[in-house]
């Protein structure tokens, strides 16, 4: 395991650095609330919730490249070293061959019917699925639709009698300092009951754009992955997902996606068995107070649209790179992580209102919004050994760079696209406010406080401006292997 964090689905755990009334197994109860201290014990709702939640084991074909044994070996014999070694007996090749591997997590059941959420990653590319209940009972299920992006998947089992069940409650009206029970079926053990309080709300470990997890310090265990996190009221808020772990062990932070996120995720895959997500165009970033700075904004809220992709809805309605959206349909957008997210909840086709900061002053541009493509293939990011210095280079000493004019044999030494425009940045010192901002050689500075530039000079006339102009900061449009983004510079430290 990483010492960041890992999914928590024991056998295919992945290093990651891994309502008003609810209705409790078939039976609707009043929702009391969620307790304000400590219960006396938590061994009534788990007597209550625990039959709902399933073992998931699901069975994953392998393929990989090794040296065929002339016989079985034990794992870790010196003899299967030996062979590897010498490619096998009599100087035999290795072949490509599969393996079967079984991979062990969790589930709840929400409808009598037999439907089942779980993690993707738990069912992801399985051959066979088989769930097993709290009494012993087996049933094979069928993936009726997964959603990577949210890493929620929806199962389906068939029963000839009604199966025990939970339902969502509202993740919104969990506090930082509730009470939540998480519980799961690891390694088929059956229900393993864990008690603790919700540490934070709102965390995003870099796993996807509509991160938004709940963390809890209830421990969650390996092959955990896809149990429920109930409230007091035995309502389900969270599907536990992840935990941070130096060890692979629960270290007390783990995290659940809420169950207002998975709500309509999960009913979309029920429908439809796929989830459908509203589409811009646009690739945004976050303000930084440097940028909040030298774009003249009051505040670092709001989403920094880095590009504009071409024929996307924000060109056709006429959005900007270097526009600042603060407010989409009505909703404040506060961060990048807000509009990725009201954006996939838009239906395709609904024209709305978006707020966005351009030039000085506020503007409203109506948007029709799209239907999300699949996704393609990311660009390589690799660059090639840059050996020796381009030619008609010029040191610019605000910024402790070596920049360069863009020309056919820049391109060709920093492995920059045919159609890349602007002036390159051929060396950099490591102690320079460019270096602190994450920029580095073979970046192309496209354009400095919105002045597009083709030379070192227009980049130097850029600085010259904004000295003049009282500015202490410049704003740089920045490509990187074909990608845009923006960056802050304090002149003064320049």
């Amino acid at each position: 395991m990483s010492s960041l964090s890992s999914y928590v689905g024991s056998g295919r755990a992945r290093a990651i650095g891994g309502i008003a009334a609810a209705t409790i197994l078939g039976a609707a109860v009043a929702a009391p609330g969620y307790a304000a201290s400590a219960p006396d014990s938590f061994a009534d709702l788990a007597q209550k919730v625990s039959p709902a939640v399933v073992n998931v084991s699901s069975t994953h074909v392998m393929s990989e490249q090794g040296v065929p044994m002339p016989f079985n070996l034990p794992p870790g014999s010196p003899f299967e070293e030996f062979f590897k070694h010498f490619q096998g007996p009599q100087g035999m090749q290795p072949q490509r061959h599969e393996r079967k591997v079984t991979s062990l997590g969790s589930g709840f059941i929400i409808d009598a019917s037999g439907y089942i959420v779980t993690n993707n990653h738990v069912v992801d590319d399985a051959k066979d699925i088989e769930v097993t209940l709290t009494d012993g009972s087996d049933y094979p299920a069928k993936v009726i639709g997964t959603d990577a992006k949210t890493d929620l998947a929806l199962l389906k089992v068939e029963s000839k009698k009604p199966l025990p069940y939970v339902t969502f409650g509202d993740s919104d009206k969990v506090r930082t300092g509730d009470w939540v029970m998480a519980v799961g079926n690891p390694f088929g053990l059956g229900g393993t009951v864990t008690a603790g309080i919700v540490s934070a709300r709102g965390r995003d470990i870099h796993q996807g754009p509509y991160d938004d997890f709940l963390q809890i310090d209830a421990p969650i265990n390996q092959g955990n992955s896809g149990g429920p996190t109930f409230s007091t009221d035995g309502s389900v808020v969270g599907v536990n997902t992840a935990i941070f772990s130096p060890s692979g062990g629960s270290v007390g932070i783990g995290f659940a996606i809420p169950s207002n996120l998975a709500k309509p995720i999960i009913a979309e895959l029920k429908e439809q068995g796929r989830v459908d997500r509203g589409w811009l165009g646009v690739a945004i970033q976050e303000l930084t107070p440097d940028l909040t700075q030298g774009m003249g904004l009051s505040s670092d809220k709001g989403a920094l649209i880095a590009s504009v992709q071409p024929g996307s809805p924000a060109a056709k309605a006429g959005l900007k790179q270097g526009d600042v959206v603060l407010g989409f349909d009505g909703q404040t957008i506060d961060s990048p992580k807000d509009l990725s997210r009201v954006v996939a909840e838009t239906a395709s086709g609904a024209t709305v209102p978006v707020k966005v900061w351009r030039d000085g002053s506020e503007r409203t541009v109506d948007v029709t919004i799209a239907k999300m493509k699949d996704e393609v293939a990311s660009a390589d990011q690799s660059r090639p050994d840059h050996s020796g210095g381009p030619a008609a280079t010029d040191t610019v000493q605000q910024l402790g760079a070596v920049l360069a004019p863009v020309t056919d044999e820049t391109r060709q030494q920093f492995g920059l696209a045919d159609d890349t425009q602007g002036v390159l940045i051929a060396d950099l010192e490591q102690d320079s406010a460019l270096a602190e901002q994450g920029v580095r050689p073979g970046d192309v500075i496209e354009r400095v406080n919105n002045r597009k530039v083709t030379s070192p000079n227009d980049v130097s006339d850029a600085l010259r401006k904004a000295h003049a102009d009282n500015r202490s900061v410049a704003v740089m449009l920045i490509d990187r292997d074909g990608s845009d983004h923006f960056v802050a510079v304090q002149i003064s430290q320049s």
